[in-house]
């Protein structure tokens, strides 16, 4: 007499016979590596943007999708957040950034196109920038007759949380110096750039 498999023996006989089971099985190792190089090469990337004084412990979180929500990569213990380079960016464009807490409210209100409230003068490294950026629109994606579109260099980035902080500095980003970057908007800054 022949037996008979209950459904659920079949499915299971039946799927690890499968030719596409033992494909995926096969590469389950090789995609889990290359996740694995990826996280590490995103870390790297997020640690050179600050001094080792603030890397070493700072928490190292992926760049933020348009819901704001940011995952860790590497724990941290001192209140700092590393960010890779922007995935838009290419890789001739590194651009990671180091954030102290006002700056974390900054960029996740930047991502998400969100009001800004800034509440204390925040700080930011940004020693390996290397990217194109327009000094007067925050969302623009390349030079204009009239953006300002410069290439950054390395720079340290200062939030104010009072308009008239940003008056006696000049909107000049090839002034040698100091320069507001984005003034006018909620995402007005100071850009000081590191030589």
């Amino acid at each position: 007499m022949r037996r008979l498999l209950p459904t659920s023996a079949l499915g299971v006989a039946l799927v690890a016979g499968h030719p596409s089971l033992a494909l995926a099985q096969a590469t389950a190792p090789a995609h889990a590596a290359r996740t694995t190089e990826a996280k590490a090469a995103k870390i790297v990337d997020a640690i050179g943007a600050g001094p080792a004084s603030i890397t070493r412990h700072a928490t190292i979180k992926d760049w933020p999708g348009a819901d704001g929500e940011m995952a860790v990569l590497r724990p941290g213990t001192n209140g700092w957040v590393c960010v890779p380079t922007p995935p838009q960016n290419s890789p001739s464009e590194p651009d990671p950034m180091c954030l102290d807490e006002e700056w974390q409210k900054r960029l996740v209100a930047w991502v998400t196109k969100k009001p800004l409230q800034v509440a204390r003068t925040g700080y930011a490294y940004m020693l390996h920038s290397h990217a194109g950026s327009s000094n007067t629109d925050p969302y623009a994606t390349k030079a204009t007759a009239d953006n300002q579109w410069h290439m950054v260099g390395p720079h340290v980035m200062v939030l104010y949380p009072e308009a008239w902080m940003y008056q006696n500095v000049s909107d000049d980003p090839t002034n040698g110096g100091p320069y507001v970057m984005y003034r006018g908007t909620p995402y007005a800054h100071v850009m000081w750039p590191v030589h």
